[in-house]
């Protein structure tokens, strides 16, 4: 398919279903080749010409879709953030306890590291190179990730296992910090870790936060400023 094509493909306005379902379907190839590319070779170093090249459309099309290399990133993390949440919701079972969810949730996270692992370099490491997605961008599929993590949280506090006193988003992005960096040396690593290894990661971090996080725990919550 030409340039010229490709916009008329993805320029806004009706279409067949047929159009509408080649425009999302050639979106989405790029979107999972930028998560590849800027992984295998830094958003610094990457070329909108190798994104282009690994979802095989013309480099011109990428600007059809994204108006440059930044809002590419900011474009790909929403789509993957959105991937994200929504297995995170489906993985939060009513039937089981807090804790239970709240352990569930932390290996699925870090369980990018085995199953996605460009995606959880993509994350970890990428994100931080673009001064606009640090400076401009407001975060918001991150921000749902907090909300659906801190109400679990507070489902917790509401069951009297965890702490009353402790704020739930703050906890939420404490968590999210601490499997953060332990995610970040996992991709890092020589090594593609197994799930044994995620499953002992996750029961270190589980210790670690959830050993101020509990109910009974005699610490006291530090006095206001």
């Amino acid at each position: 398919m030409s340039v010229a094509e490709d916009r008329e493909e993805a320029s806004g306005g009706e279409g067949t279903p047929t159009r509408e379902r080649a425009r999302h379907d050639k979106r989405e190839r790029i979107l999972a080749a930028a998560v590849k590319v800027f992984a295998e070779r830094g958003f610094y170093n990457a070329k909108v010409s190798q994104v282009a090249s690994e979802a095989g459309v013309a480099d011109g099309t990428i600007y059809l879709y994204f108006k440059n290399k930044d809002d590419l990133l900011i474009e790909t993390f929403e789509d993957r953030m959105q991937w994200i949440n929504e297995r995170l919701r489906e993985g939060i079972v009513e039937e089981r306890s807090a804790l239970e969810n709240l352990r569930h949730f932390m290996r699925m996270h870090l369980l990018l590291a085995v199953h996605a692992r460009d995606l959880a370099e993509f994350i970890t490491v990428e994100l931080r190179q673009s001064s606009k997605f640090v400076k401009e961008y407001k975060n918001t599929k991150f921000i749902e990730y907090l909300n659906i993590l801190a109400s679990v949280i507070i489902r917790g506090q509401e069951e009297g296992v965890l702490r009353p006193d402790i704020d739930a988003r703050l906890a939420a992005r404490a968590l999210f910090g601490v499997l953060d960096e332990v995610m970040l040396t996992l991709v890092l690593a020589r090594k593609q870790p197994t799930e044994e290894q995620i499953d002992q990661h996750a029961a270190q971090v589980e210790q670690l936060i959830l050993g101020g996080l509990l109910a009974g725990n005699p610490a006291q919550a530090a006095p206001g400023v």
